[in-house]
């Protein structure tokens, strides 16, 4: 079989494919034949070295997949050959053949674009937990969304929106329309800012929620623009979810002064929501929620399926690139923002 191989950490020079011999499944695994794997900018944190319990080199990227169970390991019942699943591997996914655990596996419908399903498993989970799982949103709520033209943003958008919820999303001025396209209010991020518009947009009284894939300084600040509760009449306040350490890459490498800057500011944002007692601060990372509760992954992915087939939800498939071009799919992450979901098709 084919994989792709991050031989040692930085741009996607390091990217190679390498012919080896089919793994076979342990005890609880299954094989599963790979129809498309997600390329998305957590691949990029891994490849750089960025990503937070990184493995280290030589691994196979690849965070998410869909394919076709083709064998079975010992002690696998729920399972059958042929069945399609989806599984979020974290890293591992970029192959033609892949092992999972039997556990981590979610059955997916035949007639489904699995290109479209893929952005499922991880974009649009993360998503759909951040704001059900962790912010536990109430419709009518306010949600600032950072990020909001990348493919989690976009998702949290969509998924908002679904939820009856009030929108605000940062993004560059010219993803201002899309942003809007979606409902929310867009926030020039690079023109305006946006502690003040949040505040202005709110009357002064802060959102509800913030979704932060970024941290450091822009974490710090979005604690501030939270709605401060009152905890003698039950009233937690605002909730800022942190998920990412986007400003720790630069040009497709990472980058150490980004780290310096992002490490402190996150730090005491915790801090300060640790103390605080009118606001909150609480992180998220899709695969830790998974490992103690593998039945709300099965149960959310099962509600995502369905607003899949009710349209309403519109996962956007950007291209779908050979297995063999795995690096031209990163060097399309690293030049801009992807414009919908980058898949590799072995």
């Amino acid at each position: 079989m084919k994989r792709v191989v991050v031989e040692h950490y930085g741009g996607p020079e390091v990217l190679r494919v390498v012919d080896e011999e089919d793994p076979r499944p342990g005890p609880g695994e299954v094989r599963v034949r790979v129809l498309v794997a997600g390329v998305s900018f957590t691949d990029a944190l891994l490849r750089a070295g960025a990503y937070l319990g990184g493995p280290k080199p030589p691994f196979t990227p690849g965070y998410e997949l869909v394919g076709i169970v083709d064998e079975l390991g010992p002690g696998c019942a729920r399972l059958k050959e042929g069945d399609r699943v989806g599984a979020l591997t974290v890293w591992g996914a970029n192959a033609e053949l892949v092992c999972v655990p039997e556990k981590y596996a979610v059955e997916v419908p035949d007639d489904l674009d699995p290109a479209e399903v893929v952005s499922l498993i991880f974009p649009y989970m993360t998503a759909y937990q951040m704001l059900h799982r962790t912010a536990r949103v109430s419709s009518g709520e306010t949600v600032l969304v950072h990020g909001a033209a990348g493919r989690v943003g976009t998702a949290a958008l969509e998924l908002g929106a679904v939820a009856g919820l009030r929108l605000f999303g940062t993004c560059a001025g010219e993803d201002k329309a899309a942003v809007e396209r979606l409902g929310a209010v867009a926030i020039d991020y690079k023109r305006e800012d946006f502690l003040a518009r949040v505040r202005e947009l709110t009357g002064g009284e802060g959102v509800d929620v913030v979704l932060d894939g970024i941290g450091g300084q822009v974490a710090l600040r979005s604690f501030r623009g939270l709605r401060l509760g009152d905890p003698v009449k039950g009233d937690p306040g605002g909730r800022l979810i942190t998920m990412g350490n986007y400003n720790t890459m630069s040009h497709g490498h990472k980058s150490w002064q980004g780290w310096l800057e992002w490490w402190p500011a996150t730090v005491l944002t915790v801090l300060w929501g640790t103390l605080s007692p009118r606001r909150k601060v609480m992180g998220y990372r899709v695969q830790k929620l998974r490992i103690g509760h593998q039945g709300w992954f099965a149960e959310d992915f099962q509600a995502l399926l369905k607003l899949l087939r009710e349209r309403r939800i519109h996962p956007v498939v950007a291209e779908r690139i050979p297995l063999s071009e795995a690096r031209r799919a990163h060097e399309l992450l690293d030049i801009s923002a992807s414009k919908g979901k980058l898949v590799l098709v072995p």
